[in-house]
């Protein structure tokens, strides 16, 4: 007969399996970061790099950037800052992409931006690794400006700074990451502090790279090369009524109308 303690045991498991072996971190084009292992991304397929329009320049700086640290050349850190749905992520993607196919040893690592504090573990790992990494925070921001301290300290000079394969490489609506009226709220007391304060995580990125609003040509142009690589009509009217109808133009809004197009006429696409 079974003992009690063995039955309960094995129906506790069944409810909550051992976590999954960590994966492979010299196998994989792309990961997630758990918090205390690494897991393979399901399905990492970037944008081609031509698909993105409108932002040449941050195109070559940041594919420079990245070619130097898959060569173990010295690279910055990157802050991605600017208006919504202007490609940033999909920029930090596909250029990982680009490095990748041209033949560099370079993984990306997504890290939520609620495992910040988890950091220093993870640059344990890759530290002795012979690969660079990019470590990916979307959409990064700071309530307070003290919240922003432990990854300043990261970013440069501080006991745990991360190892020479790995940057971060941050996307944030934010220029300054920090909100302008943490700022306001506390002038009263050191209107010079606060300012420092607030200019100071961003300051220890080495590369910034702006993003800003999609004026109309720029957007028909995304949309144009969207539907050439989907082979749908382009209808530059039909585009610019959708953008309207939402309010604004930006790549992700040209995505959207892309998908919308798509399914009118009985079209799958992949997620991009």
């Amino acid at each position: 007969m079974t003992d009690p303690l063995e039955r309960i045991a094995a129906a506790l498991e069944r409810i909550a399996p051992p976590a999954p072996a960590p994966a492979d971190p010299l196998a994989h084009a792309a990961y997630v970061w758990r918090g205390t292992a690494l897991a393979a991304a399901r399905d990492f397929t970037p944008l081609p790099l031509d698909r993105l329009q409108g932002i040449d320049e941050q195109k070559a700086a940041l594919v420079a950037n990245l070619e130097r640290l898959a060569a173990g050349a010295a690279a910055h850190d990157v802050l991605l800052w600017g208006a919504r749905g202007t490609g940033k992520s999909a920029l930090v993607k596909s250029s990982v992409g680009a490095v990748q196919t041209g033949g560099g040893a370079m993984a990306l690592i997504e890290v939520a931006t609620h495992k910040l504090d988890t950091l220093p573990a993870l640059f344990a790992e890759l530290s002795p690794l012979p690969r660079a990494f990019a470590l990916f925070v979307d959409d990064l921001g700071f309530d307070a400006a003290s919240d922003a301290r432990a990854l300043r300290s990261m970013l440069e000079g501080g006991a745990e700074a991360r190892p020479d394969n790995a940057r971060l490489i941050v996307t944030s609506n934010r220029r300054h990451l920090i909100p302008r009226d943490i700022a306001e709220q506390s002038s009263a007391i050191n209107p010079r502090d606060s300012i420092d304060d607030n200019l100071a995580l961003a300051d220890r990125f080495g590369l910034s790279l702006g993003f800003h609003v999609v004026d109309q040509p720029a957007y028909l142009a995304i949309v144009r090369a969207y539907t050439e690589a989907h082979e749908l009509p382009f209808d530059a009217t039909d585009a610019v009524g959708w953008a309207t109808r939402r309010g604004g133009r930006s790549g992700r809004v040209a995505w959207h109308y892309v998908v919308d197009l798509a399914g009118r006429h009985g079209k799958k696409l992949q997620s991009h």
